[in-house]
């Protein structure tokens, strides 16, 4: 049973999209586990902050990723739909990534 006020937006992803976005994110999570184990192992700060700028870049790159394909599928196709509100959606998505 389902209500309107439940609906989420979802996004059926082509098999290249879905492989590519979780082979990011498995690497991030290995960044982020090699992260942990640096700092359970005392590692020098300096070596820890180099790692945790990589796996900033690797989110980074998720994130454009992620965003292209938003902006070629789904904004392009409401905007062909006449659903200007997306253009909103976009605008307020760029503004938290670039804070």
């Amino acid at each position: 049973m389902s209500c309107e006020c439940c609906k989420h937006k979802t996004k059926e992803r082509s098999e290249a999209e879905y492989k590519s976005l979780i082979n990011r994110l498995s690497r991030i999570e290995g960044q982020i586990r090699g992260l942990k184990r640096m700092i359970e192992e005392n590692a020098y700060c300096t070596d820890i902050l180099v790692q945790s700028s990589a796996v900033n870049a690797a989110v980074n790159s998720f994130n454009k990723e992620l965003l292209s394909n938003h902006i070629k599928t789904c904004v392009a196709d409401d905007i062909r739909a006449g659903k200007d509100e997306t253009i909103d959606e976009l605008v307020a998505i760029l503004q938290k990534l670039m804070k």
